[in-house]
This record gives structure tokens, sequence and C-alpha cells, in this order.
């Protein structure tokens, strides 16, 4: 008798460890998001900036790095224009991003950003991001995606330097490609192989 109540405290306590790592598993990316916030770490960037006007500080210079990464299964060719550049909080900056799918077949993609500091983050501001959108290549095709951005004069003084990373991951299996990107011809300059 008592090794059929050891089994069934035993049973009863597994099934109470499965419930506890199931509900675990829920509030994941709600306590991923709390520790983002309270400790400042990975420096998300908001969606598109909507703001008046801004008068450019001409007395700071802040120094704004690019980086470009693939993803582990992203095969395109992806780079800034420059490695870095230098600009005054409140003035509008534009930065070009290239991109060549080097393959045989159409491939879609998505650009996720991530800006560090990421105290910083909240300063950054994007007007125009290929970013924003899918974008869609078609074999060997070339594309050059503008990023317009203002450093928000309200920047914490002792930031000079910010980077911008950008990390390119192919969503083609999740969403075929069928047509163009949806950049507008303005905003993007495309080329065949």
């Amino acid at each position: 008798m008592n090794a059929a109540l050891a089994t069934r405290r035993l049973i009863i306590r597994l099934i109470l460890v499965v419930v506890a790592m199931f509900a675990f598993g829920f509030a994941l990316v709600p306590l991923y998001d709390v520790m983002c916030q309270a400790f400042g770490i990975n420096g998300k960037t908001a969606g598109a900036y909507q703001a008046q006007q801004q008068t450019v500080d001409t007395s700071r210079q802040v120094r704004v790095q690019f980086l470009a990464t693939n993803s582990v299964e992203m095969v395109w060719q992806f780079a800034p224009q420059a490695d870095e550049i230098v600009v005054h909080p409140g003035q509008t900056t534009q930065m070009l991003f290239v991109a060549h799918n080097p393959t045989d077949q159409p491939m879609t993609a998505q650009a996720i950003p991530s800006v560090a500091p990421a105290e910083a983050a909240a300063y950054f501001h994007k007007t125009e991001c290929f970013c924003f959108t899918q974008q869609v290549l078609q074999p060997g095709e070339r594309i050059e995606m503008p990023v317009r951005f203002i450093v928000d004069r309200d920047l914490p003084a002792d930031v000079h330097h910010l980077t911008l990373a950008y990390t390119l991951f192919d969503i083609t299996a999740r969403k075929p490609p069928v047509a163009q990107a949806s950049l507008t011809p303005a905003a993007a300059t495309r080329t065949a192989p």
C-alpha cells in the first residue's frame, strides 16, 4: 500500500511540474519584455517616426555606425554603403544598404533592426526604412534600400556613438515571392544581374 501511495504522489508531483512548465512557457515573452525594459537591453527601435521639423544642434556631433548581418539560412549579400557617418542631433540623414540575391530563385527577406546602446534606442528615429516592409528580390537582382533617420536632440549628452544593426532573415518559406518588393521606384534602386 505504501508503494502505491508513493507512486501516486510522484505522479501528482510530475503532473504539477509539467503544468508549471507549460505556464512558464506562456509567461516567457512578457517576462522577456519586462526584463529588457528594466535592464535596458535589446535596443529595439520603434516603428516609423512622424514628427514636426526639429532644429539641428550643430554644436554637437554623434557618430552612427552601421552593421549588416545575415541570419544563418540567408545567402544574400547585404551591406551598408558606409561603415559609419557623423551626424548632428536633429538632422535628417540617409544611409543606403545594398542587397543582392545571388541565387537562381526569387527570395523574400525581412530586416530586423537594433540600436546600441539600448538606452539610446528611444532617441533614434527612423522616418523611412526598408525594415518596415518585406523585400523581394528576383534571381541575380541587386537593390539599394534607404534608411532615413533622425538622432533626437534629447539624446543624453554622454552618448557620442550609436550603432544601427540589421539582421536579414530569409522568409521565403513563409511568404513565397510573387511580385516585386513593395518599395517605390523612388525609394529603391534595382539592377538586373
